[in-house]
C-alpha cells in the first residue's frame, strides 16, 4: 500500500486556498455543482477562484462549448471541449496580470442517478493545470462511476474526487502511484476510477499502460484497458453497442497457437453474431493472477507482454477480474449486444471444477447463471493432453461428475461451444516452454512465434532474452 499522509476533503481544499501560487476556474455541468462549493466552503476561495460557472442548460451549454454530434453531454469530448475553451479564456485574459501564477482549469460532466433509476452515475471530470508560469498545461483527466444509490450522495462523492485530483495535481505530480491512490481519499468503496489520461510536458514520460495497470491493483477499479498504441480508452467512448470478443491468456509470449485463437475464434465470433449485424471489436484480456503466478507482479514483464500484444494490433484489457463474472457485469453497462469470451479447454475446466467445489452445497445455479447471461457465449479452443498425443475438447472436458448434467445443458444450448477450424499442427507449442527458451538463451525458440514479435523481442531484449 502507498505510505503517505492523507488529508481529509477540507484540509486539501484549505491548502490549495492559501496557496498564492495556484489560481484558476471551475465549470461544472450536468450533476457535478459540489466540487467549486467545497473550495468555497473551506474559506480564503478569493486567492484561488477567478471563476466558477454551470451551464445546466443544454442550450446554453451547446452556445459556449457547441454541440456534440452523438447527442452524449456526458463524454469525454464535451470535457475537452470544456477544458480547451475555459483554459484559453483564463490564461488569455490573466496571463499578463498574473505572469507568476499557475493557472488551472478544472471541469466536469457528470449524470448522477436519476428518478426513474435507469441511469446508475457515472462522469468525466478534468483539469488542465501548469506546474510552471508561462509554461504549456498538462490535462489530468478521469473517467467515474458513482456507486451510492442516492443522488445527493453520488454528488457529495463528486465533490471529494475533484477536490482529491486537483489537490493530487499540484501535489503527487512526482509519484505516479501516489496520484493515482489518492483519487480514493475519503471515497473508496464509494466511486470506482476506471479511465486515467495524464499528458503534458510534465507526464511526457508516463506510460499509460502501467497506468491501467496501477488502477487495478490499488483498487480504483476491476478493469482497464489501452490501445494498440498504448493509451488508455474507456469503453463508453470506442464500445457502445458494439459486441465484443475477448481472448483471455498470459501472453508470455503470443505464440503461432496465440494467433491462431485470435484469427479463428474471431472469424467463428463474427459469423454467430452477423444476425446482429452490429460492429464488433476483439480484445486481449490480461488478469492479475496470469500477471502475479509467483505472487510478485514484475512491471517489467507485464510491460513485455503489453509491447507485444500493442505490437500485435491488439486493444488490451487488465482486469482483477479472476472468474469472468466481474466483467461481465462491468460491461453490462455498455449495451453490448454480443459478448464472446475464448478460454482454453484446460482454464475452463479448472473454471467449472472451482465454481463446483465453491458452491457443491447450494448457489450452484445461481452462480453458473451469473457467468452465462442470454448475450454471452464461451468458446473454448482446444489443448494436447499431457501425453502431448490425444486432444482435450469440450465433449471430453475433464470436470466433476456432479456438475456434468450442467455442462451438458450449456453446451447443448450453445453457451459454450468449441473454437472450429483451428490448427491441430501448432498445438505442442507450450508458451511457457518457449518462455523459458527465450530466458535460458536457448536456440531455436524463433521458430514457434511469428517473425515480427521474434525481432521484437531481440531488439527490444524482452523477456530476460540475451544474444
Amino acid at each position: 500500500m502507498i505510505q503517505r499522509q492523507i488529508l481529509d476533503t477540507d484540509q486539501k481544499a484549505l491548502e490549495i486556498n492559501l496557496d498564492e501560487r495556484i489560481y484558476g476556474t471551475f465549470a461544472e455541468i450536468g450533476a457535478g455543482q459540489e466540487v467549486a462549493r467545497i473550495f468555497f466552503k473551506v474559506g480564503a476561495a478569493a486567492g484561488t477562484i477567478a471563476k466558477t460557472m454551470s451551464a445546466y442548460d443544454k442550450t446554453f451549454s451547446d452556445k459556449i462549448y457547441g454541440t456534440e454530434k452523438s447527442g452524449r453531454y456526458v463524454c469525454e469530448s464535451r470535457l475537452y471541449k470544456m477544458l480547451d475553451h475555459e483554459y484559453h479564456l483564463l490564461h488569455s485574459r490573466l496571463k499578463h496580470e498574473r505572469p507568476s501564477n499557475l493557472f488551472f482549469v478544472f471541469a466536469d460532466t457528470i449524470a448522477a442517478l436519476n428518478y426513474q433509476r435507469t441511469i446508475k452515475g457515472h462522469g468525466w471530470l478534468g483539469v488542465r493545470f501548469q506546474l510552471h508560469p508561462n509554461q504549456p498545461p498538462n490535462d489530468f483527466v478521469v473517467h467515474a462511476k458513482m456507486l451510492d444509490n442516492d443522488p445527493q450522495l453520488q454528488q457529495s462523492a463528486i465533490g471529494i474526487l475533484g477536490v482529491n485530483m486537483i489537490y493530487a495535481c499540484f501535489n503527487h505530480f512526482e509519484d505516479q502511484k501516489a496520484l493515482i491512490d489518492s483519487l480514493m481519499d475519503g471515497i473508496r468503496e464509494r466511486v470506482l476510477v476506471d479511465l486515467i489520461r495524464l499528458t503534458g510536458p510534465d507526464f511526457k514520460d508516463v506510460d499509460s499502460r502501467l497506468v491501467c495497470l496501477d488502477m487495478v491493483r490499488l483498487g480504483l477499479t476491476d478493469v482497464a484497458m489501452f490501445d494498440e498504441a498504448g493509451q488508455c480508452i474507456h469503453a463508453s467512448e470506442f464500445l457502445y453497442r458494439k459486441s465484443l470478443m475477448v481472448v483471455r491468456g498470459h501472453f508470455r509470449p503470443p505464440t503461432l497457437v496465440t494467433n491462431d485463437v485470435f484469427k479463428v475464434a474471431y472469424r467463428q465470433f463474427k459469423h454467430d453474431a452477423a444476425a446482429d449485424a452490429s460492429p464488433s471489436e476483439l480484445m486481449a484480456g490480461l488478469t492479475l493472477d496470469y500477471l502475479s503466478g509467483n505472487g510478485e507482479l514484475d512491471e517489467k514483464d507485464f510491460l513485455d507482454r503489453a509491447d507485444m500484444l500493442c505490437a500485435s494490433k491488439k486493444k488490451v484489457i487488465v482486469s482483477n477480474c479472476t472468474n469472468h463474472i466481474s466483467l461481465i457485469h462491468y460491461l453490462d453497462d455498455f449495451k453490448i449486444p454480443q459478448l464472446g469470451l475464448v478460454i482454453g479447454v484446460r482454464e475452463l475446466s479448472q473454471l467449472i471444477s472451482d465454481k463446483f467445489r465453491e458452491h457443491e452445497n447450494g448457489m450452484l445455479l445461481a452462480e453458473f447463471g451469473q457467468l452465462f447471461t442470454k448475450n454471452l457465449k464461451v468458446y473454448a479452443y482446444p489443448a494436447l493432453a499431457d501425453d502431448m498425443k490425444s486432444l482435450i475438447t469440450i465433449d471430453n472436458l475433464p470436470i466433476p461428475s456432479g456438475i456434468s448434467f450442467l455442462v451438458k445443458f450449456l453446451i447443448e444450448n450453445h453457451f459454450i461451444v468449441p473454437v472450429e477450424h483451428y490448427n491441430r499442427e501448432i498445438l505442442s507449442i507450450i508458451p511457457n516452454n518457449v518462455f523459458q527458451m527465450i530466458k535460458n538463451g536457448d536456440r531455436g525458440w524463433e521458430e514457434f512465434i511469428s517473425t515480427d514479435l521474434a525481432l521484437k523481442i531481440k531488439e527490444q531484449k524482452l523477456f530476460g532474452y540475451h544474444s
